[in-house]
């Protein structure tokens, strides 16, 4: 009987454990579809840049799973490898972008730097 209630409480402290990491999945995908469609705004893109925005961003956000899924790679070489691509991005991006809207790019990613360092420390620092 202790077993059977042992299991039980195991598989619900699983299947809680599954589903909130799929809440946290769905957010952090729309938290990231809310921040490009934020730059795209912000920084007023035409067409033909939103295009190349959008096809960038789909190529890097592919190699970023593909180095996330290499069970091959520690995690603090997959971090590596992420930042380096996303600095790779950055370099690309800023290619598409007007001097303004470069200006304008940077001024969002410190912002958007100083709101996340400012959310990581604890509340009583």
């Amino acid at each position: 009987m202790k077993k059977l209630i042992l299991l039980t409480a195991v598989a619900g402290l699983i299947a809680t454990s599954a589903f909130a990491q799929k809440e946290h999945d769905k957010g952090t995908k729309k938290d990231y579809s809310d921040w490009e469609k934020k730059i795209k705004d912000e920084l007023k893109l035409t067409d033909e840049q939103t295009i190349k925005f959008d096809a960038l961003s789909l190529e890097y956000k592919g190699k970023i799973e593909a180095i996330m899924q290499d069970a091959n790679l520690s995690k603090d070489v997959q971090k590596e490898k992420k930042m380096a691509l996303k600095k790779e991005k950055e370099t690309r991006l800023l290619e598409l972008f007007t001097p303004e809207q470069q200006a304008k790019y940077k001024e969002l990613m410190e912002k958007k730097k100083k709101e996340s360092e400012a959310a990581a420390k604890p509340s009583g620092a």
